[in-house]
């Protein structure tokens, strides 16, 4: 999301910098990392001490890239977890960083901050400095993460032990890094309008609830964008064929070519995609139930590609082994099969018990892959039910195996007609959602607070 939102500011003629930590992977990919920011830092964490520094990258775009560098803090195999597990010392990595960001804020006019592992900041700014501040934006990208820890740790923010307390990081006894953003940054956002709706309830606020009501003025959703020069079926080097709302012949290709790579029979059946991290906010373990039962009634395919939590995984091999013929599962993540199975299906199967935005709906749609989705978040913002020649997919408002079931035994009936499948297909791929339309509400929203 910043990637693509940051590139869409630099073409609007915004002066964009993005700062990170230098993860391994970064280190190891970009080649360009040679020039160092200003000098060497020393962070003070409680009573120890840490140094770092700044490099800088410029991309030919105009954006400019910092990545902070620690080697205890990132030079390490995952970015925020080691298996399943968040790593032990995430408080002290992601507050070095956010005190990192925090020294380099006054620069800026302003500071957008994504998610808990940078939710400090604005507190940081705030509390900790006398000077005059930047405005800070923090934008919710899924609430179920708000970086929680012992109180104890509250001593690593070397701010005042006054101000651990309701109003700020203090959570039940424990302190909470996105609570601290949500009390103090200027704006906060969502990645689509309904969540910023949802996250108000008790459903769906992940016990912060009742703090984003207090900040309802300030809270706003704006919907994610995709970056159309990587998710295109055109000249696309990962797809077999090129294909397009007006000739979708190559689609057909693309289709064959994905039951060939996974070994499914090649047979006019429709076949059902899924690339998804295998959690229970997905509704993995609906659609599990769901296919179980409606594998035995009708002719069709499914693919999935993800990884996720074990029991899960176990699930889905388990369906592979009932269902040979017909499901193949593979675990892990690959871009180029990613974007095969994207064109490849004919569907593509959504049912989230949450979903703050969701961009692999919006992947389907510019694919002519229609999507089958339970209506939350964004999927509820971005997928209009198919009706009488209108619409770009499948939605469903409660998240049930029956739901779910009738949702897909719609789509069997689209399925039977070529006229209606290729009409919808052409609504999909002429759904738009590049990064346009939500940098200029993002500009917007910037220029709000000068």
């Amino acid at each position: 999301m910043v990637a693509g939102l940051s590139s869409a500011l630099v073409d609007l003629g915004e002066e964009v910098t993005v700062a990170t930590p230098l993860y391994r992977e970064v280190r190891e990919h970009i080649s360009s990392i040679k020039k160092p920011y200003g000098p060497e830092i020393i962070i003070p964490l409680g009573k120890n001490k840490f140094s770092g520094r700044w490099w800088k990258v410029e991309a030919e775009s105009g954006l400019t890239m910092l990545f902070l560098e620690n080697e205890d803090f990132y030079d390490r195999d995952g970015l925020y977890m080691q298996g399943n597990d968040g790593y032990w010392d995430n408080p002290e990595r992601f507050m070095f960083l956010s005190k990192a960001v925090a020294k380099l804020a006054t620069e800026y006019d302003l500071v957008h901050v994504h998610d808990w592992q940078t939710a400090f900041v604005p507190m940081l700014l705030k509390a900790g400095m006398k000077r005059s501040q930047p405005q800070t934006i923090l934008t919710i990208h899924n609430l179920a993460y708000q970086g929680q820890c012992g109180g104890d740790r509250f001593p690593i923010s070397n701010l005042p032990a006054k101000l651990f307390h309701r109003e700020g990081p203090e959570f039940w006894g424990n302190m909470n890094f996105l609570k601290a953003g949500i009390n103090f940054a200027d704006g906060i956002t969502t990645v689509s309008p309904k969540y910023a709706r949802e996250i108000l309830t008790e459903e769906f606020g992940e016990g912060l609830d009742g703090v984003l009501r207090k900040r309802e003025d300030s809270l706003s959703g704006i919907l994610n964008g995709v970056d159309y020069k990587e998710w295109n079926t055109e000249n696309n080097p990962d797809l077999p064929a090129s294909y397009s709302a007006n000739d979708l012949s190559g689609k057909e290709k693309c289709k064959k070519s994905l039951q060939k790579e996974l070994g499914l029979p090649i047979l006019d059946a429709p076949l059902f995609g899924s690339i998804t991290r295998l959690t229970e906010q997905k509704g993995i373990d609906v659609m599990i139930q769901t296919l179980d039962e409606i594998l035995c009634e009708n002719d069709m395919q499914i693919a999935i590609l993800g990884s996720g939590e074990d029991h899960l995984i176990h699930r889905l091999n388990r369906l592979q082994e009932k269902y040979n013929k017909c499901v193949m599962f593979i675990e892990g993540y690959n871009s180029r099969l990613a974007h095969l199975i994207e064109a490849g299906a004919d569907f593509f199967l959504m049912p989230s018990r949450f979903e703050p935005c969701g961009l692999n709906q919006l992947y389907s749609l510019r694919y002519g892959t229609l999507p089958i989705v339970h209506g939350v978040g964004g999927l509820d913002d971005t997928i209009e039910n198919l009706e009488n020649d209108n619409g770009n997919g499948f939605k469903f408002y409660e998240l049930s195996k029956d739901n779910l079931s009738l949702a897909i035994k719609r789509a069997f009936d689209f399925y039977s007609s070529k006229y209606s499948m290729q009409l919808a297909r052409q609504n999909a791929m002429g759904s738009q959602n590049s990064w346009d339309e939500p940098a200029q509400s993002y500009r917007q929203l910037y220029n709000s607070f000068n």
